[in-house]
This record gives structure tokens, C-alpha cells and sequence, in this order.
């Protein structure tokens, strides 16, 4: 077979020779979109830091990534480090919501007290705002008169004692040969001992800040299916594209220039393309005909689900007239039907007294439910961060399904949040009507995570809990399981999950899906054992009977946890010890709770805390007794607690008159010609200082002995 050759013509020919210029024309700035758009797609990963893209730059991201200031940087495959005005931070979270926040805290106090170099904490207030909640506070090195006096450190080959001010215990100090400041957390701060655990713990656990970026640049850029990046020219956003020049703000469609091939067998495809269209359409046609078939039965099915659903659900409970509203069935006296709600939900935008939202309006507050809000999730539903058109930042609870075991759930906390008040239970804001095509509920927001994520979750490892600060959080949870039991309601799910923290914090308890009104007149609820494995009371499971001595169970286990900083149920320990619960009694009778209490809380060095700890723990085990008759009631839980907790203030009140008497004698020292009358002064005011101190209990006063090995627990605490 032979082959023939004609010569190109003139306009092939120029096509041609100008192809290849045209080629180096676009291969320069396309090249480079597409590059910074494959680098900046990646995202960054290390240790407890993971998935971090824009502002940030590193690792495998390249600067154009992220602003200049913002490179991340990997140490030993497990520490996330960044460098701010020649200071090395460890990076120990990165927050998106509500604002952009990075929780930070300085190298050189991560292993010691004694830096090597001592260089104040500087940020520059362009791109960094330190968020509400931390306050400085100083360390001192090389001072003549210090106070306290902590520690020592070596400054310039002498060894110099050295110490600490700070905003909520603030004295006047001599000359110093070096001061470093360093933000902390006020509310840990307030709570700190004058101990060098409690120092470490308070600077390892770092502060936050916000980073001034335009975040709503990056969102309209990432919606347009780009990605973000730094624009040096702008010192903003940039927006990357797969298939377009860098240039704009977000991704459009573009419009590729036609190829010398396209041109030349245009004439050849068109024959082609019209038998080809021909085709398409009967195809297309046929198509079109099955899929419409395909969403009539569809469409028949839903409407016979819903009618069926319909049915079910017309006799469930409307607005509460009494105590026994979602009460089980299996009660020895019968419960009343309320009428359906259909048409005051329709006529009205309340609900058991609370707003009820349009469905299309959580949906635009959640992006969609944008699996990047998502807070955390449960047995019931999905948690999402939202922002309501009102501007209020909210928490969205998006039950898995709408059948009749969830709308009796969804109804169940819409009731009992409404009808209760504490400034330790989460508030709801409103809810979606029970007939919307999915359950929702809105919460107030809650920014600092749960207790489970600090004393073993995500944050655990970044984030410790000093002694004080956790027996806060008992007694705020006690506090509101005792408003609750007084109200008649069983919370059936009390678990460290369900336990919210403020930034602060303060308790929020949340969660109250599974919760029961307790009729006055019945000893128990007769009904199927729910709740989450390692807090369930196993009198519960053996007997079905549901009581308020089955939340004091769980909360026992929640106090192990506070004391252990271990979860629950954990299969990787030993078999008899998988159970913290049995795990915590065993270390209790055998005499062995060093082996049960988290070495950073100060049990073997800190006496104070040691005697506490000692007397939470006697608590915990009376709570966790097989039987429900041997445990406390709540009230007496809280009451215990609170006696604890005046242990704390006295201990707390002598360490500060303490560390009053040592600046008085450094005063004394260094102004000896002071008249007499002046120190009298001088002791007035520093007595004034402690006068609003509450009154304190003796430390024999109702307190009971470390327990022995009997199994009985004691009567009192």
C-alpha cells in the first residue's frame, strides 16, 4: 500500500510554526498555576497537628502557600514548631471556628524552666490577636530579693534564684538580671499552687491567638473548586485553579484556545459528529424514559414511607401538662395521650417554648453540614459548628434518623432543656419542627471541647488539666446532676463526653437524649438498659430498674477519669483493668492509688493535693458500690465535694499569707530604717487582701479517715 504526501498548505504551515510559540507564551504562568495548585492542595501533617492547609505553609506545602509568617515546621516526626520574631513556639492546636485560632506555647519552657536565651513573648499585631481569657505573667532570673523564690537557674555561669509575678498575684520586686514574659491562661492561672509542677503545667499549656487573615477570600475561592495561597503583591489571598492562569479571586470557567488539530480535521469530524448526534439523541431519549420511570416509583415509595410515618407518630406527646410526659410505659399507673402538634406548629413558630427554625435556615448556617464543621458526633447524631443569620455563633445537632425511637428522643430534650434553667446545663436555642425532613437541634456553643478530649482525647496531650481545675469541673457537674435529680430527671448518659467546657472552664453538661422525668411516687423506672458501655450502673443491667443512683454511678466513673486522666473502657490495658470502674476499686482496696492517679497532678510530691485526691478517690469508690442502696445520694456527692474543695482554699490561703510574710521580711530587709507604724500599715492592708476569704471548715471537721481495705464504704466523707 502506498502513501501519499501533499504539501501543507500556507495557513497549515503558519499554524505550525507559530504553535511552538505560542506553547512558551502560556507555558510559564500556567505551569506555575498548576504547580502552586498541585503544592497547595497538600495538606500538613505532624504528630497531634493534622491536615492544616491556608495561611500555613511547610512540609510538603511551599511558601506560596501561606503567609511568610506563618511556616510550620515538622521536629522529630511528632512536634509541629513555628518561629514568631525569633521565638520557637510548639504548635499545639489549630481551630477554625468560630475564628481562625492557633493555641501556642514556647519551646524553651516545654523542658524546663531555664531557657537559654531570655526573650520576651512578641507578636506582631497585624496578623496575630491574643484571644480573651490569657494574661501575662512574668518570670523573674538573677534577682536580688524575688518573689517566690521557685527555682534556680544558672544566668551567665552563676546560679540565681528565681521566680515568678503574674496579673492575679502581683507584688513588687527588686532588680532582676533578666525578665521573660509569657501569656498564660488566667483561669488555670487562678487555680495554680505555688508548686513547680503546677508552673510547668501552666506554660506547657500554652495561650491562643487569632490570626487576621481573610478567611471569607479563602472560603469563595475553595467554593469555586480552587485552592488557597499567598499573594505577595497583595500580602492577602490568592486563589490557585486546576485549569486556569492565577490571577483571580476565585475559579470561573475558562476557555482553552483551539489546537492546529482541532482546526485541521474540523471538516473530517463534521459528518462524524452529525451520525454521532443522531445517536446520542435516541440514546439520550431512552435514557431520559427509564431515569423518569426510576423517579415516579421513587417518589411513590416516599409518599406511602411518609404517610406510614405519619401514622406512627400522631399519637406521640404534645406540650407537657404534668411530670409523667416520656415516661416509659412499663410505669405501674398509666400515662395520658396528648393531641398531635401538627397545627400549632403551623400556626406558630414555637415549640415546647422555644424557637423553631426553618430547616433551609440551619442548612445556611452549617455551609450545607460541611463535613469540616463537624464538632464531634455520638450514638444519636452529628454536631455541627454554625452561624445563624442573627450573627449568634450555635452548636447543630443532626440526629441520625427520623423514625419514631428519634422523635421521641428529639421531643425528650426539647422538654427537658426548656423546662430547665442551670448555668452548668447547656442552653438550646430552638430546634426544627418534629415533621421537618430531618430532626435537628441548636445549641449554644460551647469552644473548649469536652473533658474526655482534655484528660484523654485530641487535646490531652497539649493540654493538661492542673488538680484544681479538675475538681472545679467535679463539683460544677455535681452541681448540675443535683439540680437535675431535684427536678425529677435522670440524666441516663453521664459520661465525659457529655461534659462541655468553656474557655474558661466552666461546665456545661449536655446531651440529654436518653434523659427520663422521675415520677415522686415510684422507686424505679422499669426499662431497657441504654447509655455507653463503662458508666451503665450494673444493677441497671441486671435488674432494668433506672434510678438517680444510676447517674451517681457514672459520675463515679467520670471522677476515676478526673483522677486517672484514663478513659472509661480502654481493651489495650490489662483484662481485668479494661473496665476503669473495676480497675479504680481494685487499686482502692488494695491500697495502691499512686498506681490509679496521674503522676502530673502532684500526688507524690504536693501534700495538699495528695490529701484531696486521697479523699476524691474514697468518693469515687463509695460511688461505684455494686448496689445502689450503698452509694451517696447526689446532694451528699456535692456536699462531699464541696468540703474538698474548702481543703483547697485553706491550703491556698496559707501558701498566699505564706508568700505575704516572705515579701514582708524582703521589705523589712531592704528598708530597715522603716518606721513601726509603716509595717503596721503594711500587715493591714496585706490582711485586707484575705478578708473576703470564705470561712473554712477544720480539716477534722466530717471528714473521715483514708479508707482500709474493707470493701464497705465509710458513712461520711
Amino acid at each position: 500500500m502506498s502513501v501519499s504526501w501533499a504539501p501543507p498548505s500556507s495557513s497549515s504551515l503558519a499554524l505550525r510554526l507559530l504553535f511552538p510559540l505560542f506553547l512558551i507564551l502560556i507555558k510559564t504562568p500556567r505551569s506555575q498555576g498548576v504547580d502552586n495548585y498541585t503544592s497547595c492542595s497538600g495538606r500538613f501533617s505532624c504528630g497531634d497537628v493534622d491536615g492544616v492547609g491556608y495561611p500555613f505553609w511547610g512540609g510538603n506545602r511551599g511558601s506560596s502557600c501561606g503567609y511568610p509568617e506563618l511556616e510550620l515546621n515538622c521536629e522529630n516526626g511528632s512536634n509541629t514548631t513555628i518561629v514568631i520574631k525569633d521565638v520557637k513556639y510548639r504548635v499545639l492546636g489549630v481551630y477554625s471556628y468560630p475564628k481562625l485560632v492557633l493555641r501556642i506555647a514556647r519551646d524553651d519552657y516545654m523542658q524546663g524552666l531555664c531557657p537559654t536565651n531570655f526573650l520576651n513573648t512578641t507578636l506582631d499585631p497585624s496578623l496575630f490577636q491574643i484571644t480573651e481569657g490569657y494574661t501575662n505573667f512574668t518570670l523573674l532570673y538573677g534577682c536580688q530579693s524575688v518573689f517566690p523564690a521557685l527555682f534556680s537557674c544558672p544566668v551567665q555561669g552563676v546560679q540565681y534564684t528565681a521566680g515568678y509575678v503574674s496579673s492575679w498575684l502581683s507584688f513588687g520586686i527588686g532588680a532582676c538580671f533578666k525578665s521573660v514574659v509569657v501569656p498564660v491562661s488566667s483561669s488555670i492561672g487562678s487555680y495554680m499552687g505555688n508548686s513547680l509542677s503546677s508552673l510547668d503545667g501552666l506554660l506547657q499549656h500554652g495561650f491562643e491567638v487569632q490570626l487576621k487573615v481573610d478567611s471569607e477570600a479563602c472560603v469563595e475561592c475553595t467554593q469555586s473548586n480552587g485552592v488557597c495561597g499567598y499573594d505577595p503583591a497583595s500580602k492577602g489571598t490568592a486563589c490557585y485553579c486546576p485549569d486556569q492562569f492565577f490571577g483571580s479571586k476565585t475559579c470561573g470557567s475558562s476557555t482553552s484556545a483551539p489546537t492546529p488539530e482541532a482546526t485541521t480535521t474540523k471538516s473530517t469530524q463534521g459528518k462524524e459528529s452529525k451520525s454521532l448526534s443522531i445517536g446520542l439523541g435516541i440514546g439520550g431519549a431512552g435514557f431520559v424514559a427509564i431515569l423518569l420511570g426510576f423517579l415516579f416509583v421513587c417518589l411513590v415509595r416516599k409518599k406511602k414511607k411518609k404517610a406510614a410515618f405519619e401514622v406512627q407518630t400522631k399519637d406521640l406527646h404534645s406540650t407537657p401538662s404534668s411530670k409523667n410526659l416520656l415516661i416509659s410505659s412499663n410505669f405501674t399507673r398509666s400515662i395520658p395521650s396528648y393531641p398531635s402538634l401538627k397545627s400549632d406548629l403551623e400556626k406558630g413558630s414555637t415549640y415546647f417554648g422555644v424557637k423553631v427554625f426553618e430547616y433551609v435556615e440551619l442548612e445556611e448556617a452549617t455551609k450545607n453540614f460541611d463535613p469540616s464543621r463537624e464538632l464531634g458526633d455520638g450514638g444519636f447524631g452529628t454536631v455541627y459548628y454554625g452561624e445563624l443569620r442573627d450573627g449568634r455563633v450555635v452548636a447543630v445537632k443532626r440526629l441520625y434518623e427520623n423514625n419514631l425511637r428519634r422523635v421521641e428522643q428529639f421531643m425528650n430534650e426539647v422538654d427537658i432543656l426548656t423546662r430547665l434553667q442551670h448555668q452548668n446545663l447547656v442552653k438550646l436555642y430552638g430546634c426544627t419542627s418534629r415533621r421537618s425532613r430531618e430532626l435537628l437541634l441548636v445549641y449554644e456553643y460551647i469552644p473548649n471541647g469536652t473533658v474526655a478530649d482534655h484528660l484523654h482525647g485530641k487535646q490531652a496531650s497539649s493540654n493538661f488539666l492542673p488538680w484544681r481545675v479538675r475538681l472545679n469541673i467535679a463539683v460544677e457537674t455535681a452541681d448540675a446532676l443535683t439540680y437535675l435529680h431535684a427536678s425529677d430527671v435522670i440524666h441516663r448518659d453521664v459520661k465525659t463526653n457529655n461534659i462541655l467546657l468553656e474557655n474558661d472552664f466552666r461546665v456545661k453538661v449536655a446531651d440529654f437524649g436518653l434523659s427520663r422525668l422521675f415520677p415522686t411516687d415510684v422507686s424505679h423506672i422499669s426499662t431497657a438498659p441504654q447509655g455507653t458501655p463503662g458508666y451503665v450502673d450494673p444493677e441497671y443491667y441486671q435488674c432494668y430498674q433506672l434510678t438517680d443512683k444510676s447517674d451517681v454511678y457514672s459520675f463515679g466513673v467520670v471522677l476515676c477519669e478526673l483522677l486517672s486522666s484514663r478513659p472509661a473502657v480502654d481493651t489495650n490495658r490489662h483484662r481485668q483493668d479494661i473496665n476503669l470502674a473495676n480497675m479504680s476499686v481494685n487499686r482502692i482496696q488494695n491500697r495502691t492509688l499512686h498506681e490509679l492517679i496521674d503522676p502530673s497532678l502532684g500526688f507524690e510530691t504536693d501534700y495538699a493535693v495528695r490529701r484531696m485526691i486521697t479523699l476524691v478517690a474514697e468518693l469515687a469508690f463509695r460511688c461505684l458500690q455494686e448496689e445502689r442502696d450503698m452509694r451517696p445520694t447526689m446532694e451528699e456527692v456535692l456536699d462531699s465535694l464541696k468540703r474538698i474543695g474548702t481543703e483547697q482554699i485553706k491550703e491556698q490561703k496559707a501558701e498566699v499569707m505564706d508568700e505575704v510574710l516572705d515579701t514582708l521580711r524582703g521589705f523589712q530587709y531592704k528598708n530597715a530604717t522603716v518606721k513601726k507604724a509603716e509595717v503596721i500599715d503594711i500587715r493591714s492592708d496585706d490582711v485586707g487582701l484575705l478578708k473576703n476569704m470564705p470561712p473554712l471548715f477544720s480539716p477534722d471537721s466530717e471528714l473521715s479517715p483514708i479508707w482500709g481495705s474493707s470493701s464497705t464504704p465509710p458513712n461520711s466523707i
